[in-house]
């Protein structure tokens, strides 16, 4: 295993021709939700679930037999129908000792054609932050239930023992991607650093385990184009940590979604990233000065010192998926988190494409979007393919006894044709 690490920034963003870097957006197209899933609270009577990152399991001979599968952290997972009603509820492991992080899945994604034994499966894969592991689920296409084929002695992803578990600098985000050659990897974030590890997935006596081949290190620090430095705010002794993350199955281009910095392409080959990331875009906040405010919990920018280096996203940049239109063709989606919007780009040149917002109509439209997933397949009620994406602040809102308003997050599910039209 050998380490990369990417110290300097050498790369402009990339912009829509004619747009100056600090410019503001145009409006976004608006696009409706044909339905949502049902709430999920984040509280004790709730099961701390916390909807997060959806991934979408199209039926091998049933379309309408396609499911949604989506994080819940505390709350395990969620999987529904293309109805959004939910099929199965999976909780997290418990805690392995007294004192120690229990299950907490953070990003899930799929893997197709798994050879597991004598037979081709396909799993749901996820990224459990609260044990640092990785977890297995095979899709069984007769009863569309997911089961557990996780290795018992699967590795920690980042960490040395359990006290560093306990830390919590844990396994994050995840995309998957399956080579040429039929080996199929994970490519996993760490929490509160900018650390990104690939993983091969292999099997274990009939279960699926996995090892590290290879890491590499986002900067944390940057050189403007001024020739000052600049680092992103963050929580004391944090880094400007990734959770996006989406690989092209075709060419095995990874973006990644370094929250408070910006959007980076690389690619994978054999399990190995290949030559130096590249910045697509930076957030609006790139290079503005910020602190952290330990009252407020929080960083505070002063936009008064906005030196005019940003891109369009606002920060936090979040989801990605990819929209396939052909071998080749097709958009990369990414969440704009800062303003509740998403940016497109071609899925072969990275070029800025459109923007759009997912607003109420027959349900809420979706704000603070962590995840995303997208298929071009046209499943029923969908005819252009389906689009699912996180909401944050689902709305109506449900009071507690106490009339306090409970959490409440949910994925919104969208016939996606609308994307052939952003470009």
């Amino acid at each position: 295993m050998r380490q990369l690490v990417i110290s300097v920034l050498v790369v402009a963003p990339l912009l829509l021709p004619g747009t100056p870097a600090n410019a503001a957006p145009d409006e976004p197209h608006p696009v409706r939700a044909v339905l949502e899933t049902p709430s999920l609270h984040d509280d004790e009577v709730g099961g701390d679930a916390d909807a997060d990152d959806p991934a979408i399991w199209v039926h091998p001979t049933d379309r309408a037999g396609s499911l949604v599968v989506v994080t819940a952290k505390n709350g395990g997972l969620r999987v529904y129908d293309l109805r959004g009603r939910e099929r199965q509820a999976i909780p997290t492991p418990t805690a392995p000792g007294p004192g120690d992080e229990a299950g907490r899945f953070n990003n899930v994604d799929l893997v197709t054609g798994f050879r597991l034994g004598h037979r081709r499966v396909d799993l749901a894969v996820v990224t459990d932050r609260g044990r640092d592991q990785l977890r297995f689920y095979r899709i069984d296409p007769v009863t569309r239930m997911l089961v557990d084929v996780t290795a018992p002695d699967v590795p920690y992803a980042f960490s040395r023992d359990q006290s560093e578990v306990n830390t919590q600098r844990t396994a994050y985000g995840l995309g998957t991607y399956t080579g040429p050659d039929g080996a199929a990897y994970a490519v996993v974030s760490r929490r509160s650093t900018p650390e990104v590890a690939a993983f091969r997935l292999v099997e274990k006596g009939g279960r699926v385990g996995y090892r590290q081949v290879d890491r590499l290190t986002l900067p944390a620090e940057f050189t403007l184009p001024d020739g000052t430095r600049w680092s992103p705010c963050a929580d004391p002794g944090d880094g400007p940590q990734v959770e996006g993350t989406v690989i092209d199955p075709a060419t095995g281009v990874v973006y990644l979604a370094q929250e408070t910095v910006g959007l980076w392409r690389t690619r994978l080959i054999d399990g190995r990233f290949t030559g130096r990331p590249v910045s697509v875009e930076r957030v609006r906040e790139y290079g503005i000065p910020a602190v952290f405010d330990p009252v407020e919990d929080d960083c505070v920018v002063d936009y008064s010192g906005d030196p005019g280096f940003g891109g369009r996203i606002a920060q936090d940049v979040e989801g990605l998926t990819i929209y396939p239109t052909g071998r080749f063709a097709g958009t990369l989606i990414v969440s704009s988190q800062g303003d509740d919007t998403f940016y497109t780009y071609d899925r072969r040149t990275a070029r800025p494409t459109g923007r759009f917002a997912v607003v109420d109509g027959g349900v809420d439209g979706a704000q603070e979007c962590d995840g995303a997933a997208a298929v071009a397949t046209p499943l029923p009620g969908f005819p252009g393919g389906l689009l699912v994406v996180h909401d944050g602040r689902n709305t109506p809102t449900t009071p507690d006894e106490g009339g306090v308003d409970r959490p409440d997050t949910n994925v919104k599910f969208l016939d996606a044709g609308f994307l052939r039209r952003l470009r």
